[in-house]
């Protein structure tokens, strides 16, 4: 026995690698979660990591797609023109206003239709595809319906107004109207996305609960009020964070109807990016302005998941 022990202690320790692959052969639970994990976490930071660290590595060079040199550092001189450029903020007010007008439009026109495509029709498919038309319409063709719509020779408003008698106006050469169109537009096309979630988590309420509130002599109000809107909360928070990225990030719609237009009055920070890299090939100075927009969406949404988690 005291001879075994002696042979078992002075025995060589066994090579890394043999343990290494008696692991994996035998994995543990943490093991097995690395392995699954791994493939989906490669692939994240090759599409995600990556395009940002690029971008992020980019704003720090003056960057030209004209400058057949090496792009000379030039450290935060990129953020400072940022933050002087009146461009800039005119393209941050705008693309703040189309955010805060779509976003609760939406909301408010989505939680209509998604009443509506809740009532106990006999055929419900009609009415759930004509909710799923608009969001499945790809945004540029959207634009361009509107476009002809409030076009100032031949466009839909402008016989509606004419019909009854009214002038016809310039819906998108004035920075007024052009604005209100595309919010038009945008609306319209984003209430579908809202209606459908909201669709699902209505659909999600015991029926149950509208029953006992009708026992208890509760109106309609009422129960819309106190067990609708309350239980349809988490629905809307979800609704509310993809919509307001989304519109963080609105390019084709107003693009266009107006290509940013009267005067700059539409033109959102993604189409001043867009026209910074692609139509003057400042990649430097557009990366700059990516970053900016990639910070302010995750500052949105960082205030989205802080209210959650308070809920």
């Amino acid at each position: 026995m005291t001879t075994l022990l002696a042979s078992t202690k002075d025995a060589p320790p066994r090579p890394r690698v043999a343990r290494l692959l008696e692991r994996l052969a035998d994995p543990s639970e943490r093991v097995q979660a690395i392995l699954l994990l791994a493939p989906a976490a490669l692939l994240l930071g090759l599409i995600v990591v990556y395009p940002i660290a690029k971008l992020v590595y980019n704003s720090f060079f003056d960057l030209r797609l004209s400058g057949g040199q090496r792009a000379p550092f030039v450290a935060f001189d990129n953020y400072q023109s940022a933050l002087t450029d009146s461009q800039f903020w005119n393209a941050l007010w705008n693309t703040a206003l189309f955010t805060i007008i779509t976003v609760i439009g939406a909301l408010i026109i989505g939680l209509a239709l998604a009443l509506l495509a809740n009532l106990p029709f006999r055929r419900k498919w009609p009415v759930r595809l004509a909710l799923l038309l608009p969001w499945a319409m790809p945004l540029a063709f959207a634009g361009l319906i509107f476009a002809w719509f409030f076009n100032t020779d031949y466009g839909v408003v402008n016989d509606w107004l004419m019909r009854i008698g009214l002038a016809p106006r310039q819906w998108l050469l004035s920075p007024g109207t052009a604005f209100a169109a595309v919010c038009i537009a945008i609306i319209w096309k984003s209430s579908s996305f809202i209606g459908l979630i909201l669709l699902a988590g209505l659909q999600m309420i015991p029926r149950s609960l509208y029953e006992a509130a009708e026992v208890d002599g509760a109106t309609r109000f009422q129960q819309f009020r106190e067990i609708t809107l309350p239980l349809l909360a988490p629905s809307m928070i979800v609704a509310l964070i993809f919509r307001t990225i989304t519109a963080l990030q609105t390019f084709d719609i107003p693009y266009t109807m107006t290509k940013g237009g009267p005067a700059r009055a539409t033109e959102t920070l993604a189409m001043l990016i867009h026209s910074t890299t692609i139509d003057y090939g400042d990649i430097g100075y557009g990366s700059t302005l990516a970053v900016l927009m990639f910070i302010v969406s995750m500052a949105v949404t960082a205030l989205y998941l802080r209210r959650i988690q308070r809920d």
